[in-house]
């Protein structure tokens, strides 16, 4: 291998939004996802809707004739 060419690793600590963590290396210092394995819906089977401003009534209104 060449010397001098590949990034350091470093040993990090990933924390989810939900507030899970998990240690790995990476050559990025700090990640901080918004969803992981203990929150996404296809991993614990609950599904929830992120409804930003009623974005489902309005299509609910708009197609509902």
């Amino acid at each position: 291998m060449k010397k001098n060419i590949h990034p350091k690793l470093n040993d990090i600590t990933v924390t989810c939004s939900c507030g899970s963590s998990f240690k790995t290396r990476s050559a990025v210092v700090d990640i901080n996802p918004t969803l992981c394995s203990s929150c996404h819906p296809f991993f614990t089977g609950n599904q929830k809707y992120v409804d930003t401003a009623g974005r489902i009534d309005k299509f609910n209104k708009r197609y509902s004739k």
